[in-house]
């Protein structure tokens, strides 16, 4: 590849409706046409590839320099698209995703038939997550698949909150950067694991224990 291209969208006027940046239909195309593209989420700037398509996500793992026995997250567009992804979303899954979604709770779910072993590292499970970031969630939907998505930085190195984070260190590795400005950073989202008998926080976060036995009632 020739190195990334940042799209810069400058300032977009403050609007109900959200409007795409510069570059939006370019990231959608090459999602679309398996490859690699970074954007921004409500926590760092992510890197992602369509969850189906195996070479796409192989590119990913590349690109990152990600040892290929850690599983991918993946993000979805909507709390719906959740049996996309998981096997028979249990009830409790399915209450944490209504409850929480978007925002900044990953859930460890039992993986749909259709999930390739690349995303997973060959588990039975796989983490799932909608952000609570307008540009993420349209970006998803366009591409017309669940994004196989983590942190747009080199494996160990920093997270990356602005677009020119992610060029410093993934700029010659991917073909686009999607510039939607900077994003909060801070904490990353709690992960919980609903595979078991009951629920195991897996990564303390902005979501409690307490916060799900509350929603799951």
């Amino acid at each position: 590849m020739g190195g990334a291209r940042v799209n810069h969208p400058n300032d977009v006027r403050p609007s109900p409706a959200f409007r795409p940046p510069p570059g939006f239909r370019r990231a959608v195309a090459l999602l679309r046409a398996g490859e690699v593209v970074a954007f921004p989420t409500d926590t760092v700037y992510g890197v992602g590839a369509v969850v189906w398509n195996v070479q796409a996500v192989r590119k990913l793992y590349k690109a990152k320099l990600r040892p290929a026995d850690k599983a991918l997250p993946v993000l979805l567009a909507d709390a719906s698209d959740l049996s996309r992804i998981a096997y028979q979303p249990s009830q409790d899954a399915l209450r944490l995703a209504e409850r929480f979604w978007p925002g900044p709770l990953t859930i460890v779910v039992p993986r749909g038939e259709g999930v390739p072993d690349e995303v997973t590292a060959g588990g039975a499970s796989v983490a799932v997550r909608v952000p609570d970031h307008d540009l993420a969630r349209a970006l998803i939907r366009a591409a017309g698949a669940p994004l196989a998505a983590t942190s747009a930085n080199l494996s160990g190195q920093p997270s990356p909150v602005t677009a020119q984070d992610v060029l410093t260190q993934l700029g010659s590795r991917i073909p686009l950067v999607l510039d939607g400005g900077s994003c909060p950073g801070g904490a990353a989202s709690t992960v919980v694991d609903l595979t078991g008998p009951a629920p195991v926080i897996l990564r303390p976060g902005p979501v409690s224990m307490q916060d799900i036995l509350s929603a799951l009632g």
